[in-house]
């Protein structure tokens, strides 16, 4: 799996969440900027904020990762 198949299957996760960006931002800890570039252009969380956007998203990362299906 390339990267950005990862950046996609995160956005898809974002998007169907139903959450708005501000909302992600505030509970993950980064600005509602970093979110939109995120959904955006080709920019990946650092892993400590991946793993809280998995969290939040109840997604696990190994699928995200191209690991195992959903």
């Amino acid at each position: 799996m390339e990267l950005k198949d990862i950046q996609r299957r995160l956005r898809e996760c974002i998007l169907a969440s139903g959450m708005q960006q501000k909302d992600i931002a505030r509970a993950v800890g980064v600005s509602a900027q970093t979110v939109s570039k995120y959904m955006r252009k080709d920019v990946f969380p650092a892993l400590d904020t991946f793993a809280r956007l998995c969290a939040l998203l109840d997604v696990k990362a190994d699928y995200i990762l191209g690991i195992a299906e959903y």
